[in-house]
This record gives structure tokens, C-alpha cells and sequence, in this order.
């Protein structure tokens, strides 16, 4: 095996990768360089700092992609109203890419021969991470130390890291902390409680939210603003994507929005459960459906919806470096041209409730066609009995048929 004198590790400062980061440090004898993405996650920023600080790491990358994140990657997503299996939004997923870019450009920076990351062997991001590392530089060394050392679950982690003085949130002492990975469009839970799909949730574990029940009595109404498929303004103000998505979670949250607790497929073959909180994620996601339902064409709509599942999975199981999902954004950008306007919602109790939507330049709603009342003309209602004949000449064939061979009988 050709030595290696650097390691670029993607460092969260949490549990996983604070002990990963000792770990390699005692096998590999080599320099390692930590890079923790900003993207949202909050406090974990600067600890993540003190602990490379802490355990010997000279070089530490911690840089704010707040912006590029939700304006390169996760309204690329919701643009094509993306769900992976009806109901998750992608919230870790959609991040992989984006810290597996920067962590090749910074093994390039620092004269890195490897890349490491924190993913379990049992989980999705090791895939993630690492067809997107060799997508953007396929003779980079990988190291996977969840698939290459004895410390295989939490709680020998917790026992490592009090051996090695490692600071670690949330520690309990009836057993190890959640699994967790926030940025600005969800925090994700697992392990714990969670492992057992018929318990429910503790309600201590939510941090964005409240309990529907404890929502606030009055509904809130926001105003979005669309140019080509994405959010720019909220009630009249002009933001930029990561204020965007910032705000909307700070109003979903307030009101119950956003919660999800989840049996899903992982791409490895087993399933899983885990936990969610997608505030502003949610209400973009209802918001976007609504300015498109007046502004695309019947049948872009459909084929949109009908290529949805496919490029969710692509973006759940790690493909976002493909020619193919490269295609089919090309395609759903294309799509958005015309996506202008506003959209109205309510906010209440867990719910949002889209109350009003307008394009003054890209509608395709005309009032004088589908009114109700005298429409004077502008649709001959005549018309479509010719219409319905023609589609059912197929089906009366076929009946037809039907009951000459009952006949014959």
C-alpha cells in the first residue's frame, strides 16, 4: 500500500469523528487535516475548532457554505418537489455532495493523498461520500474506519472517547446520545429510542419545533416570492437562500411544522427508522407545488412528477456527481423558466395551508375559461363531446368484442 503522510477527514466535532479523528491519528501516524462545513448546523462550529485544536490537528478548515448549500444544492432539489419514499425531504442527503466537494478541493490544497469521513458501514452517506469523492477524483484514497476498526457501537465510542479525554454532547448516563446531523434544511435523529419503530419519539429529543398541541392558537400568514422556481423575497423582503430557508424554519418551527418519524429503505438493502425536523423545508416544499400549478403546462407538471421518485432515489443513494442526475436537472431548470409569482400560505398547528397564488407575467389559469358563470364564448362546451367519444373509442371496442362473445356463448 503507497504511504500516506495526510488525511483530510470531515470533521463534525461530534462524537463519530472526534474519536475517528484520535483513531487516526494511532493507525495511521500521519498528519491529519480537519474540514468542518458550516452549513447551517449551528453551535457545533466552533467546538469543532477547540477539539482538532485540542487533539493535535494543525490544519482546520471550518468554512461557511451556508449560502452555496441552499442555493446549490437544495433549491436545485425543490425545484423538482423533491420526496424520497412519499414523505422524507432529504435533508442529509442533499449535504453530501456539497462537504465531499470542498473536502476534495482541500485535499488538493494541502497535498492530501486521502479522505476520510465518519459514515457507518451500515449506513447511506458512506456511499454518498464516497461516489462523490471518486466522481471528482477517482485516485483518491478512501479510509472508512466504521469498516476497519473494533469500535462498533456507541457505547464502545463513549468508552474510547472518556479514555482518550474526548468531550462529548448529550451524554447520558441510562446509555449513548442520539445519532444526530443538522444543517438548514433538517435535523436528523436515530439510535436510542428510535431503534424500536413501534416507541414513540420523547418529545425531549425535538429541537426545532414544537409539539403541534403546542403551536400557537392563531394561524400566521407568509407571502413567498418566486423568479425561476426559487424563493427571493418573504412578505415583500428580499433574502438571500440560506436567510431564506433560515427564516422559514424559525416560522415552521414556531408552528409545529415540519416533523416526521420515518421507517425508510436505505440504499445498503436493510431498513431503517429515524427522525426529522424540516420546518422550512416543509413549507417550501407545499409552496412550490402551488406556484407551479398555475404556471406549468399539464404535461411538463406530469412528467415532472412522473421523473421525481427516480431523481429522489438518485440524491438519497448518492448520485448527485452523475451524468444522469446532471441531465435531469438540466431538464427540471428548464422547466422553471416561467415559475414567477406568489404564493399565500397559512401556518398553523403542523399544517400548511396554501391560501392564494398569482403570476401577473407566467399564469396559465384564465378565469374567462374556467369560470363557472357566463364565460361568453370562450369555451364552446359543445366541444368536448366529440372529445370524450374519441377517448373512449378504445374502451366501447373493446366492450363491444365483450358482448359479441357473450352472445356467441
Amino acid at each position: 500500500m503507497p504511504e500516506i503522510s495526510k488525511i483530510v477527514l470531515a470533521f463534525s466535532g461530534g462524537l463519530d469523528t472526534s474519536v475517528i479523528l484520535k483513531w487516526l491519528q494511532d493507525t495511521w501516524g500521519c498528519e491529519i487535516v480537519t474540514f468542518t462545513a458550516d452549513i447551517g448546523q449551528g453551535g457545533e462550529v466552533e467546538p469543532a475548532r477547540a477539539k482538532a485544536r485540542q487533539l493535535g490537528v494543525r490544519e482546520v478548515f471550518i468554512e461557511d457554505l451556508r449560502e452555496e448549500f441552499v442555493r446549490d444544492f437544495v433549491f436545485p432539489m425543490f425545484r423538482a418537489n423533491t420526496v424520497y419514499e412519499g414523505e422524507y425531504l432529504l435533508g442529509t442527503s442533499i449535504a453530501r455532495p456539497l462537504i465531499a466537494k470542498r473536502q476534495i478541493e482541500i485535499a488538493r490544497e494541502t497535498g492530501a493523498e486521502a479522505v476520510s469521513h465518519g459514515a457507518t458501514g451500515k449506513g447511506n452517506d458512506q456511499v454518498r461520500f464516497e461516489l462523490g469523492y471518486y466522481a471528482l477524483q477517482p485516485d483518491i484514497r478512501v479510509i472508512a474506519p466504521w469498516r476497519e476498526w473494533d469500535l462498533t457501537s456507541r457505547e464502545k465510542l463513549l468508552k474510547y472517547a472518556e479514555k482518550h479525554s474526548i468531550p462529548v454532547e448529550m451524554k447520558k448516563k441510562n446509555g449513548s446520545p442520539y445519532s444526530m446531523d443538522a444543517n438548514l434544511l433538517h435535523i436528523s435523529y436515530e439510535g436510542r429510542i428510535l431503534e424500536d419503530p413501534a416507541q414513540e419519539p420523547e418529545e425531549s429529543m425535538w429541537r426545532w419545533s414544537v409539539s403541534p398541541e403546542k403551536a400557537p392558537d392563531t394561524a400566521e400568514y407568509l407571502e413567498l416570492e418566486y423568479k425561476q422556481g426559487d424563493i427571493i423575497a418573504l412578505n415583500g423582503k428580499k433574502l438571500s437562500p440560506a436567510r431564506v430557508l433560515a427564516k422559514l424554519n424559525e416560522l415552521g418551527g414556531k408552528h409545529g411544522i415540519g416533523r416526521l418519524d420515518l421507517v425508510e429503505n436505505r440504499y445498503v438493502g436493510m431498513k431503517s427508522r429515524g427522525c426529522y425536523e424540516t420546518p422550512g423545508g416543509s413549507i417550501m416544499l407545499r409552496s412550490h407545488r402551488a406556484i407551479e400549478s398555475i404556471t406549468l403546462d399539464r404535461e411538463v407538471a406530469h412528467l415532472k412528477d412522473e421523473l421525481m421518485p427516480r431523481y429522489a432515489a438518485l440524491i438519497y443513494n448518492g448520485y448527485w456527481w452523475s451524468p444522469e442526475r446532471e441531465m435531469m436537472q438540466t431538464m427540471i431548470d428548464a422547466s422553471q423558466a416561467h415559475v414567477n409569482g406568489w404564493v399565500r400560505v397559512k401556518l398553523y398547528k403542523g399544517n400548511v395551508i396554501v391560501v392564494g397564488r398569482d403570476s401577473k407575467t407566467d399564469s396559465l389559469f384564465d378565469p374567462h375559461i374556467a369560470t363557472f358563470e357566463d364565460d361568453q364564448g370562450a369555451y364552446n362546451q359543445a366541444d368536448a363531446a366529440g372529445f370524450i367519444k374519441l377517448n373512449a373509442l378504445r374502451m366501447r371496442i373493446a366492450a363491444n368484442l365483450k358482448k359479441r362473445k357473450n352472445t356467441e356463448l
